[in-house]
């Protein structure tokens, strides 16, 4: 990595804001060309964002695990010590919880047109079967 600080950066996407692109694979392997870490948090259950990353192929640096955002936000910044921390969200709770954490907040399509990602389409945004309310799920 370059230790001249350009890449000195963690970058953390909320599920939803991944889920708006049209290639979250494309986007991570983008996004580590020019940071540090890159990772997903969400307060949904571990196994949804574990089966989304893993059908979009995402090989991601740290995910929020059964926490929720905020405090995931507070743990990884203190894991990852880099100069910057950035949130990629899409509403204004994220934007809240960013600045409650001293993350700095980044809508997903202010990022996507910055560093050239595709926005999904209207479909391809709908949830998958498997993060739907499941019966049979513990």
């Amino acid at each position: 990595m370059d230790s001249g600080g350009s890449t000195d950066m963690t970058l953390a996407f909320e599920l939803k804001a991944l889920k708006a692109l049209a290639d979250p694979n494309a986007v991570f392997n983008n996004a580590r060309q020019w940071t540090e870490y890159v990772g997903v948090v969400s307060e949904k259950p571990t196994y949804v964002v574990t089966n989304f990353t893993r059908k979009h192929r995402v090989r991601q640096d740290f995910f929020s695990g059964p926490r929720g955002v905020e405090e995931s936000l507070e743990n990884i910044s203190g894991q990852f010590d880099t100069d910057r921390h950035v949130f990629v969200g899409i509403d204004d709770e994220d934007e809240a919880v960013a600045e409650a954490t001293d993350w700095e907040f980044l809508h997903v399509e202010d990022a996507a047109e910055a560093a050239e990602w595709t926005l999904a389409t209207e479909d391809e945004t709908d949830e998958a079967p498997e993060e739907r309310a499941r019966d049979d799920w513990p």
